[in-house]
């Protein structure tokens, strides 16, 4: 399976995409992903549903966070009732460390994002105060990364021997699919199936970015 792990719909304060819009495109533009992953910023949308729109498109649409850290932003996948009441997803000052061993004591998957990027992203926070234990995964290919960003997670990630994924962080829907993730001979139909195989580790990052014209 395909899938773009990091998707932001109108539910994000500065999404502005329709989810629906995001399956239309797929469809027209005949991209090869199996589905999204919505990671909306700060919050875990409990209340949206969007089973109909599985059927309808035949895309697996699952639900996911992301979180903000004293590290940078984090990709929480299998966001749950127990971990709701153990952090406050609105706070963005969250302690990665303890993002990481309460997603871990959840049942959940947690994992660093655009870690390459200025301000916002884990390395940049390496470099000024040292690594934290607890990290294996990051997000290696984000599809709102300019020059020289992805480059650095690539090889900081290789350095310190972690897994990679890829995702499209897409705001609008013309960015859906730009990176995404692969699971070669795996079946993820849902938000459980996906932590489980995070956890396996058997997956990379691809890139699916519009070649540059001149």
């Amino acid at each position: 399976m395909r899938l773009d792990l990091h998707t932001h719909s109108i539910k994000s304060d500065d999404g502005r995409a329709k989810v629906e819009n995001y399956c239309q495109w797929i469809l027209k533009k005949e991209l090869p992903l199996d589905g999204f992953v919505l990671t909306e910023h700060r919050q875990f949308d409990a209340e949206s549903d969007y089973r109909h729109l599985e059927d309808q498109y035949g895309l697996v649409i699952m639900k996911a966070s992301e979180v903000e850290t004293d590290f940078g932003h984090v990709l929480v996948f299998g966001v749950n009732d127990d971990l709701l009441g153990a952090l406050d997803f609105t706070d963005v000052r969250l302690p990665l460390e303890v993002v990481l061993e309460e997603s871990s004591k959840a049942g959940a998957f947690a994992a660093p994002c655009h870690p390459g990027r200025k301000r916002v992203g884990l390395f940049a926070h390496y470099e000024e105060r040292g690594t934290v234990t607890g990290v294996h995964t990051v997000e290696v290919l984000n599809g709102g990364s300019i020059p020289g960003e992805d480059e650095w997670s690539l090889e900081m990630a290789e350095k310190l021997d972690y897994k990679g994924f890829g995702g499209s962080d897409s705001h609008v829907v013309s960015r859906i699919g730009y990176c995404a993730t692969d699971f070669p001979g795996q079946e993820i139909p849902d938000i459980h199936s996906l932590v489980d195989a995070l956890h396996a580790g058997n997956f990379s990052a691809v890139s699916m970015r519009p070649a540059a014209t001149s």
